[in-house]
């Protein structure tokens, strides 16, 4: 295969991924959908943790909230609790990794609010005890895995959501997480803006 194939197959692989996404991930989109607007409405926050790539997508999520995503609207309450590096380290150097996301959420989240927890893998140690510490202080989660969940899907509550990619390549489960960011954020949008109920 030469690298022009090579790059085709990428675009093909993405797009059968996404397809295949929807047909699984469209039903708990819209139920994360209602969850966060009713959050934002309700005066609450939105708080979105991840690794990597994922730290990455929760810190485009709380933008495109915050700041605004394809229309104009009022600022929504979003916070990316992987941006604050004095705190990150603080944290990691004072007690441990697990604890940089879970120590963020005792301090600043409050009942009402919604957790995004995000993991390709659905086993980051770090996000997993931001799940703990959010279902302790009676927040709700919204995790975005790939594969099966990983340990992340067994922690869920009934009134948590889980977004599963059902994909094993990290890249493609990469890929569809921004999609589905995408998704939330537009049907946030459309709720707060009167075009839907």
């Amino acid at each position: 295969m030469g690298l022009l194939q090579r790059i085709e197959q990428q675009f093909h692989d993405s797009v059968e991924a996404k397809q295949h996404a929807m047909r699984s991930m469209a039903a708990p989109i819209e139920r994360a959908v209602r969850l966060m607007t009713d959050c934002l409405k309700s005066g609450g926050k939105i708080m979105a943790c991840g690794n990597g790539g994922s730290a990455a997508d929760s810190q485009h999520f709380a933008a495109e909230l915050l700041n605004r995503f394809e229309k104009e609207r009022p600022p929504l309450a979003a916070i990316a609790l992987t941006t604050d590096t004095s705190t990150l380290t603080s944290i990691a150097n004072d007690y441990r990794y697990e604890d940089v996301f879970a120590k963020q959420i005792q301090a600043l989240g409050k009942t009402g609010d919604v957790l995004l927890a995000i993991s390709t893998s659905g086993n980051s140690p770090n996000v997993i005890e931001a799940i703990h510490v959010a279902h302790a202080r009676g927040i709700d989660v919204v995790a975005l895995t790939g594969k099966a969940g990983g340990k992340m899907h067994s922690l869920l509550k009934n009134t948590d959501i889980h977004l599963c990619v059902p994909a094993e390549r990290t890249a493609r489960i990469q890929e569809v997480h921004l999609l589905a960011l995408h998704c939330l954020c537009d049907g946030i949008d459309a709720i707060i803006l009167g075009e839907l109920q």
